[in-house]
């Protein structure tokens, strides 16, 4: 699934069309544009702009049109992926079907030089807006502070997992990234946010920093030490013991209980 390391792949995938004028936008299916908007208003407001930059927050892809323009958000939920002149940068997500068919095409830019920037979502599960709301989602997670960090956790009584994924809070951590975070951490998915220490929100802090870093450079968020043990016979690739399979804030988790509670630099 698209998770804040294949949302920047896609940034930098978006950031080559930096200069192309929109000539037509392409808004087949009405349900995947967000907040109300109608393919009209998609259509009058980007079609004659010309691509000044892009950005991303957490797993939400900011496209410029220019000071006169909204910003285009682009969201790719469980199954997007996004293509430019029919090429993506992103060759594997955990639950996409591994195919682009054109009934998929849920949303489309053609630039004046024939070029395109599709979204491809077979579950429809992302999303097109005009000037999203940058204020709803929490501090990025691949910059994240350890006073930021602190803020996230302070108080609450929810698994520290399902804190981490609630976009509010923190933005760009999925399912895949949290579990191999907090399993290089050794920390309890299942414990409250609100009892971790100074010293276990540095090493926190520290490790999903250097987890997305990591995973970035390895490939994408599927590329963790974890992933081919996140299974129901699964070992933890560390001491050996049986992986925990629980679930824990709506999602499959994957945590060893023998070293998770193991001191760890």
């Amino acid at each position: 699934m698209p998770e804040l390391l294949e949302v920047e792949a896609y940034r930098r995938q978006a950031d080559r069309a930096v200069g192309r004028t929109v000539e037509v936008v392409e808004a087949p299916d009405s349900w995947f544009l967000k907040g109300g908007i109608t393919p009209a208003e998609v259509i009058a407001a980007v079609e004659g702009a010309t691509i000044e930059g892009t950005e991303r927050v957490g797993k939400l892809l900011l496209v410029d049109l220019g000071p006169v323009r909204p910003v285009l958000g682009l969201r790719f939920g469980m199954t997007g992926r996004l293509l430019l002149d029919d090429e993506s940068p992103i060759d594997r997500l955990e639950y996409w079907p591994h195919a682009d068919k054109p009934e998929w095409e849920r949303f489309a830019l053609r630039f004046s030089d024939g070029s395109r920037l599709v979204t491809s979502d077979p579950r429809r599960l992302g999303g097109v807006e005009l000037d999203p709301d940058r204020g709803a989602l929490g501090p990025d997670a691949w910059s994240i502070t350890l006073a930021q960090l602190t803020a996230a956790l302070a108080g609450s009584q929810a698994p520290l997992k399902a804190r981490l994924l609630d976009q509010a809070r923190i933005a760009g951590l999925g399912n895949l990234l949290v579990d191999e975070t907090l399993w290089r951490a050794r920390l309890d998915p299942a414990r409250p946010a609100g009892s971790l220490t100074l010293a276990e929100r540095r090493r926190l802090q520290r490790r999903i920093v250097a987890t997305v870093t990591d995973l970035f450079e390895r490939g994408g968020s599927h590329m963790g030490d974890l992933q081919d043990q996140r299974r129901r016979d699964g070992h933890c690739p560390r001491c050996g013991s049986p992986l925990e399979r629980r679930t824990i804030g709506g999602r499959t988790t994957y945590s060893c209980g023998a070293c998770g509670q193991s001191a760890a630099g």
